[in-house]
């Protein structure tokens, strides 16, 4: 079969029904995570103790940091799955995934021994002492036994999802998260164990959520074309995953970074402005699910495409992609701009940090339409596999977001600095996008 016949072969069309097959799955199951904070929340402050709650909160956020910092592994793993599936070479899918699991729970692994050494330096971090020292400590110390099934659960969605299985990817979700709120709810509140019964909560849903998605995975997984060990562990392939995951690491980092200088300078402006700033902050994460759900769309496309070297779906999927990013980002920001005053009383009652979120309220609500290309074209650029361009470009976005901080906060303080969040979110949108043709026409061009 010559290369020509083999593209048709794999050929498959893009419509707004596949790019929302993947797209709305994907951002109910991202909404679960936002309910889950707020049943946690209100499962230990129901207990009273101000101690507790605020050992949840650095816990949590403790998770949040670690946990978030190996989404590389979802990541790669959806791209290179993508591609294999595109090929339709369902030998390297089972490969890819083994890969990425061994990747995890071996990450896991390393996790649980070095907890004790992570726990202190969180604590030493976030200057947690006595009672909220040991909630923190009880909290950490239950849900880090979770480690190795909650980062094989990267890999297992990231695996659904490079397949296209946007209600897969939903249904591990719900899984997850909702074991975790009922039992934290029992737990917690019936059986009043509190802060250790979040956690364990929080521990059975990931556990149980790792079991449920490989018993899905496995099952759909033939004998025919199972790997042997020394495919799964080629040194070639092993190379370009760790490059591949070296890459979106460092990325991931940087983004980190950006968000916690953004946070650092706002302290700088006094309890109300940090306390607006957060409560704002809320609109852009509400924006997020939706543009992440998109971009999980992109990197199936995109990956398929390009592992079926079928240009014409590449161009397609960019193109439908892009034009719900961009109208639903423009919806959001409509619905942030209208109804915005009223979600702010209801996330706040102190009159003061009201009026100064209402002040800074539009920063906020463009930051979904400046953000869109910033989502979406890191979706083209994991599903592509073109790890080392979108590294380079953060660290290029990174260095403008310097630079518009160190100008514009000095003349405009706080407006200053969303100006500069916003800016550094366009920078990483249009960086990225100004090498999407010039990529593709070498990716394509090397098989024609």
């Amino acid at each position: 079969m010559d290369i020509r016949s083999n593209h048709n072969a794999l050929a498959f069309e893009v419509t707004h029904r596949l790019v929302l097959s993947i797209a709305i799955p994907m951002t109910l199951g991202f909404m679960t995570t936002p309910l889950l904070g707020l049943t946690n929340t209100a499962v230990v402050g129901r207990m009273g103790n101000a101690e507790a709650l605020a050992g949840l909160a650095i816990g949590a956020m403790l998770f949040d940091l670690i946990l978030g910092s190996f989404n590389f592994l979802r990541a790669s793993t959806t791209g290179l799955t993508a591609q294999a599936y595109g090929r339709r070479d369902r030998h390297e899918q089972q490969a890819v995934f083994s890969r990425a699991l061994i990747s995890a729970l071996g990450c896991g692994l390393a996790l649980l021994g070095l907890s004790p050494l992570l726990m202190a330096a969180g604590l030493k971090l976030m200057g947690a002492e006595g009672a909220i020292a040991e909630a923190t400590s009880t909290y950490f110390s239950i849900r880090i036994l979770a480690a190795p099934a909650a980062l094989a659960n990267y890999a297992i969605l990231g695996f659904v999802l490079g397949r296209g299985q946007g209600n897969v990817g939903l249904l591990l979700q719900a899984i997850i998260n909702g074991i975790n709120i009922l039992l934290s709810m029992y737990l917690g509140l019936t059986l009043d164990w509190g802060v250790a019964g979040v956690a364990w909560g929080t521990m059975a849903g990931e556990t149980v959520g790792a079991l449920a998605g490989l018993a899905i995975v496995l099952r759909g997984f033939g004998k025919a074309e199972r790997p042997a060990w020394a495919e799964i562990f080629s040194r070639h392939r092993l190379a370009e995953l760790f490059a591949l995951n070296r890459d979106i690491l460092i990325r991931t980092f940087v983004l980190i970074g950006a968000f916690t200088i953004m946070t650092r300078i706002g302290t700088s402006f006094g309890a109300v402005t940090l306390a607006a700033n957060a409560v704002v902050m809320n609109f852009f994460l509400l924006s997020g699910y939706y543009l992440d759900g998109l971009a999980n769309a992109a990197e199936q496309i995109i990956g398929r495409a390009i592992g079926a070297r079928y240009r014409p779906a590449f161009d397609r999927g960019l193109k439908l992609t892009t034009l719900w990013s961009f109208g639903l980002a423009a919806i959001g920001s409509a619905f942030f701009f209208l109804a915005g005053p009223w979600l702010i009383s209801v996330l706040t009652t102190s009159p003061e940090v009201r009026q100064a979120a209402e002040t800074y309220l539009p920063w906020a609500a463009v930051t979904g339409l400046t953000g869109a290309l910033a989502f979406l074209m890191d979706g083209v650029f994991i599903g592509a596999t073109w790890s080392a361009d979108m590294r380079n470009r953060m660290l290029m976005s990174f260095a403008g977001y310097l630079l518009m901080l160190a100008i514009f906060v000095p003349l405009f303080g706080n407006h200053g600095l969303w100006l500069a969040m916003n800016a550094f979110l366009l920078f990483r949108g249009v960086l990225l996008v100004m090498l999407v043709k010039p990529r593709a026409d070498q990716t394509f061009r090397a098989v024609q």
